[in-house]
């Protein structure tokens, strides 16, 4: 069986373990980042609109510290965000979106003018949401209820994943960029140049060519069905 590796955070790549295994997949673990509370809990207020584009923004407080916004409208990325969204109670989501741009442009389409819409965002990310929604006349209220701190090191057991493995899954250009990293520090910077990286994008794709990886495939789509697609079709072909 193909081993894949999952640069993921372990929470995120535990989910994503189980699709690879179901399509039959031997899933590997070589985080490259965490996630942890920030502290910061959502705001009181009122919003007319939740944004989303981790599973993490509803997993690092406790259920119940999300109550009072389960009648918010809810507008997320990710199938798996939903999916934790539901679990907690949240609303059902008015758009499942693959990426943050395309996420932006049904919220700004479905959003009543100057409506003020709660983000509860990562520290680490780029500001494409917010700056969309100001830009065509909303209030964004960003609430940076979690971060993604990058691993320092590999545990062995990490170290010998990456080394054992077939493949390597990347979900952005920072996860890339952490796991360039990390695979030197462990003393696997061959392996790093020899094993199949997919990436989600392009973007995601540059840290693996700046380091030299001779085996790079980039997903046509920039979501998880489309990474799948593309390892599915790299592994036909080879």
């Amino acid at each position: 069986m193909t081993r894949v590796v999952l640069t993921r955070s372990s929470e995120e790549a535990a989910a994503t373990a189980k699709r690879l295994s179901a399509l039959g997949y031997t899933p590997l673990f070589a985080s490259a980042l965490s996630i942890r509370s920030t502290g910061a809990t959502p705001p009181d207020g009122a919003f007319d609109a939740l944004i989303a584009t981790s599973a993490a923004a509803f997993t690092v407080l406790a259920p119940e510290r999300y109550a009072k916004l389960a009648s918010l409208p809810l507008y997320v990325v990710g199938e798996r965000t939903a999916e934790v969204a539901a679990r907690i109670g949240l609303a059902t989501p008015r758009a499942i979106a693959p990426g943050a741009a395309t996420l932006s442009a049904l919220i700004c389409d479905r959003l009543p003018q100057k409506s003020r819409a709660l983000y509860l965002a990562g520290r680490d990310r780029t500001p494409d949401i917010e700056e969309a929604l100001v830009a065509a006349g909303h209030r964004v209220a960003v609430c940076e209820i979690y971060e993604a701190p990058a691993r320092e090191a590999w545990s062995a057991e990490e170290a010998k994943a990456f080394a054992d493995g077939d493949v390597a899954l990347y979900y952005s250009r920072r996860s890339a960029e952490i796991t360039v990293a990390l695979a030197e520090r462990a003393g696997l910077s061959e392996k790093l140049r020899t094993i199949l990286h997919l990436c989600i994008s392009e973007n995601a794709a540059e840290p693996l060519r700046g380091a030299h990886a001779r085996n790079i495939v980039a997903a046509t789509q920039a979501t998880e069905a489309g990474l799948f697609e593309a390892l599915k079709q790299s592994m036909r072909a080879g």
